[in-house]
């Protein structure tokens, strides 16, 4: 879609921008910006002004860099404990990681993909993608596959609609089809595993976190390595994780969290 002609107005193309200056991971230069957005010079130019004047961006003069601004961060911290499960799951998190030894991940869903956001590592850690405030595929990721097996038919397909189905590992399900058999497999056992799909070598068994109406809120697991365990090992702490899912959702019940996308 054209900057102009954005369904959001001007507030979603000054969001596409903090979206860009944040996936750079850097201070970025204006060139930068404008060869990736679809705006012209002088809309991105204005969008950059207004954001930095409200403290959403910074701009170093002497460099000529804008990163994201402070607060930015008091936004993401108030984010975190009215809309996160995190604050709620935490004990619960530890409960797990303390009974298995092993990578624990609690997740939500946002636009379709996954967004992390806490983890507790192994008793010997292990290195892979995932770390809190980090998005990633909700159709290769064990947690991403467990939420999207329990939203609402219209939900799912608009979730399914966003996957880029790039093929990670040669397990990825790279399909809309191979996705939908899958998730239809997780609703019948209530559990999910990600077999390989998303990085080589990490295996997780994951369990959606629903409340009493079979809304998503999220979805936790175990995580680990084939170099040190298997899928059918994993697998064996599911009622565990599924009570932990459930006491977390039960503690959630009485939170307003916003609707899934």
């Amino acid at each position: 879609m054209g900057a102009e002609g954005h369904a959001d107005g001007t507030v979603g193309k000054a969001l596409d921008v903090l979206d860009m200056v944040a996936s750079h991971g850097r201070p970025v230069r204006f060139s930068d910006l404008l060869q990736q957005s679809h705006s012209p010079k002088a809309t991105l130019y204005r969008l950059l002004q207004t954001l930095t004047h409200q403290g959403m961006l910074t701009y170093d003069m002497g460099v000529g860099t804008s990163a994201l601004g402070v607060r930015l961060v008091r936004l993401a911290h108030a984010a975190w404990a009215q809309s996160s499960l995190a604050p709620i799951a935490r004990p619960y998190l530890d409960e797990l990681a303390q009974r298995t030894g092993e990578t624990i991940h609690l997740a939500q869903i946002d636009l379709g993909q996954v967004l992390y956001v806490d983890k507790r590592n192994a008793t010997r850690p292990v290195d892979m993608f995932s770390s809190a405030g980090k998005v990633g595929p909700a159709y290769c990721t064990g947690v991403g596959k467990a939420m999207l097996a329990f939203l609402d038919e219209a939900t799912l397909a608009n979730a399914i609609s966003r996957q880029s189905f790039h093929r990670f590992t040669p397990q990825t399900l790279d399909t809309p089809e191979l996705l939908k058999a899958e998730l239809e497999a997780i609703r019948r056992r209530g559990h999910g595993f990600d077999r390989e799909e998303h990085e080589p070598g990490i295996i997780c068994c994951a369990v959606p976190i629903l409340t009493r109406s079979s809304r998503v809120l999220g979805a936790v697991s175990v995580t680990s390595t084939t170099a040190r365990t298997t899928l059918e090992a994993l697998e064996g702490h599911a009622p565990m994780i599924k009570d932990i899912a459930a006491r977390i959702a039960a503690e959630a019940e009485s939170w307003r969290f916003p609707e899934q996308a």
